[in-house]
């Protein structure tokens, strides 16, 4: 991923077998990692049982936020993708008992697809 993708808000994909060993002590019996995408320091990670959203905070990243949300908060979500002029696409997931979605900007040939049988995969 480049600087600039990066501070544009734009995802790119993350090799599962290194975020492996970083997440194994917040994983849960049974649980796999199935998509990951980062954003500068944070990242957004796909298992088989939650989505769990990772805020790297400060200069040096060492605290983190980590925000699950289980698939069955998701109530609807929406995938956008590319266009000619539009660079970037879309995620955006709604979560029970918030009005506003959770929006990811995803940077072109990302996996939209993907991320949308991902999604529809645990969450329906």
């Amino acid at each position: 991923m480049g600087l600039l993708d990066g501070l544009l808000g734009n995802a790119s994909e993350v090799d599962l077998q290194e975020l492996a060993e970083e997440l194994r002590p917040i994983m849960g019996i049974q649980e796999e990692l199935k998509l990951a995408y980062k954003v500068i320091r944070d990242l957004f990670v796909f298992t088989n049982k939650r989505l769990i959203l990772i805020d790297k905070q400060g200069l040096t990243g060492k605290k983190t936020s980590y925000h699950s949300v289980p698939y069955k908060s998701i109530t609807h979500f929406e995938v956008e993708t590319t266009g000619h002029f539009d660079m970037d696409a879309e995620l955006r997931i709604w979560i029970s008992g918030q009005s506003a979605p959770l929006v990811k900007e995803l940077k072109r040939g990302t996996d939209v697809v993907g991320i949308q049988k991902t999604i529809a995969t645990f969450a329906l």
